[in-house]
């Protein structure tokens, strides 16, 4: 059983709070009291027919958006009329499993700097894959990344087509940052790849804009660490974004039997998978080492779905900044893969409230979540082998 897709057979957070029906641990699950008023906004489908979207990225004074599809393809969809266009370029990936074409940014200067920057699983000549970071400048008129570069593939090569992480942001100082699973290594104990940074599995990775190491990362010259290696003791962090107020990275992760965070990077950082950990074993009540609040060497999550919860399987997250909804002014959204909703909390600092589920009522697993700049709508990518991207706008709206 794999994290991302968490089994049906497996109960909701969703269910499982409306189950319960009582309080849990601060700062920790506490139950939902329902759907969101479907008054707050419309569901507006802006392009249909996709294969397992992947990941958003607006383009800045333009109309597309970027959209990648796990099978391999890069889409440029145009927002004002739903038309897309494959772009041409993208490297070859290994779609098996979790992986295939994932994760896409652009430069924080685009398009006086046109790369595209694009995450995905490819392989060696041994069948192994692995993480990989490239970059291509986009020429939108012939529709094509021109130049592909490999920045960064972590290390090492296994035989597993899971936990790829693989989400990629620009922070605040323009550095790249890269999640990279733990690639489903079951040995739980400290001899776990996550809790060894001289590989980069299990770790959050910061690069440089042209894939080089920055001199301030933390590990720099440490012969027990990998230069790259910004944060490790990951398990599996499929979404990460930038907070609009304080520039932190944050990320959510997936947990085993639940055990799913949200975590602030912190420089250095071990975010102790599998060491201290909330989830449990699949199939158990067993918990997964030791309790993370109790330990000292490890950066506590802000907010988590511990063993018997039903748990929050995520994916893409962005903090709203945009003018269209003002009463979610810095407000975090998540994607819920199983659970088949939008995750929706208060931050206040380092506080999280989990509010009100949206499109609770749709039977959608939803894979990333992001922001326009220019309207402030959030448009939503739906998992699924004939996928929708969708836009929430105010009620009465024209998109």
């Amino acid at each position: 059983m794999t994290d991302s897709n968490r089994g049906p057979t497996r109960r909701t957070f969703l269910q499982s709070a409306i189950a319960v029906g009582s309080l849990a641990t601060a700062g920790c699950v506490t139950p939902l009291a329902g759907p969101s008023d479907p008054d707050e906004f419309d569901a507006e489908t802006v392009a249909e027919g996709l294969v397992h979207p992947w990941g958003l990225e607006f383009l800045p004074e333009d109309s597309r958006l970027l959209v990648t599809e796990r099978e391999g393809r890069l889409t440029a969809v145009d927002r004002e009329d739903g038309s897309s266009s494959a772009v041409d370029g993208v490297p070859p990936v290994h779609d098996a499993g979790q992986g295939g074409l994932l994760d896409v940014a652009s430069h924080p200067e685009f398009p006086n700097e046109p790369w595209i920057y694009l995450t995905y699983a490819a392989t060696n000549d041994d069948g192994e894959s692995t993480t990989h970071l490239g970059r291509g400048e986009l020429n939108l008129e012939a529709a094509t990344l021109e130049e592909f570069e490999v920045l960064y593939v972590a290390e090492p090569f296994v035989e597993s087509n899971a936990h790829y992480g693989s989400r990629v942001v620009f922070g605040e100082d323009d550095a790249l940052y890269v999640t990279v699973g733990d690639r489903q290594f079951d040995d739980f104990g400290p001899d776990h790849v996550s809790q060894d940074p001289t590989n980069d599995l299990g770790t959050t990775i910061r690069l440089e804009p042209d894939g080089s190491i920055p001199e301030d990362n933390p590990f720099v010259d440490d012969p027990n660490a990998d230069d790259a290696v910004f944060s490790y003791g990951h398990r599996n962090a499929q979404g990460m974004t930038v907070h609009p107020e304080t520039g932190e990275i944050w990320q959510s992760e997936h947990g085993e039997e639940d055990g799913d965070e949200i975590n602030v990077l912190e420089a250095g950082g071990n975010y102790g998978w599998p060491v201290a950990h909330t989830g449990c074993e699949y199939g158990t009540d067993d918990p997964i080492g030791d309790d993370p609040r109790e330990r000292a060497d490890v950066v506590d999550p802000v907010y988590y779905w511990e063993c018997n919860t039903g748990g929050f399987p995520p994916a893409g997250a962005t903090f709203y900044d945009g003018e269209a909804f003002p009463d979610w002014q810095g407000e975090l959204f998540v994607g819920n893969l199983v659970g088949e909703y939008l995750g929706h909390f208060a931050v206040d600092g380092r506080d999280v409230e989990e509010l009100d589920p949206l499109l609770a009522d749709r039977g959608w697993r939803i894979r990333d979540v992001a922001v326009a700049p220019d309207t402030g709508f959030l448009y939503v990518a739906v998992d699924d082998s004939d996928a929708p991207v969708v836009r929430l706008v105010p009620p009465e709206t024209d998109g």
